[in-house]
């Protein structure tokens, strides 16, 4: 009998494939992958605040500050506020800013570069 995946590993699978994604240089599809990135942050929050209501086994923190760091960060955010999961952990908190600054400068360094190449 085969068995049905569980939405964790629907998820990596996922992730896997919008990694492969980012490897592209079409910008199309960059934002197809960050797209999914995002929904699959939003989708952990949810995921790991259902688990923690039912004392069930738990998305770990790494886990979603991975997802965060893949480019994830807005989906992070919009699920932390959504299920108001994740809040008022302070290292997970400061963790969480940390990878949104580190991103914005990226970004900001990545326009930068463009624009005065």
């Amino acid at each position: 009998m085969v068995r049905e995946p569980s939405i964790l590993e629907q998820l990596e699978t996922a992730g896997h494939f919008a990694a492969a994604t980012l490897r592209r240089a079409d910008p199309l599809y960059v934002l197809y992958a960050l797209i999914a990135v995002n929904l699959i942050a939003f989708a952990a929050f949810g995921i790991d605040k259902s688990a923690a209501e039912r004392g069930r086994w738990r998305v770990s923190e790494g886990a979603l500050l991975r997802w965060a760091w893949l480019g994830g960060t807005l989906g992070a955010y919009a699920g932390r506020r959504a299920f108001r999961h994740k809040t008022r952990k302070q290292p997970f908190c400061a963790r969480l800013h940390t990878i949104a600054a580190a991103q914005v400068l990226a970004g900001v360094g990545v326009v930068g570069w463009a624009v005065y190449r």
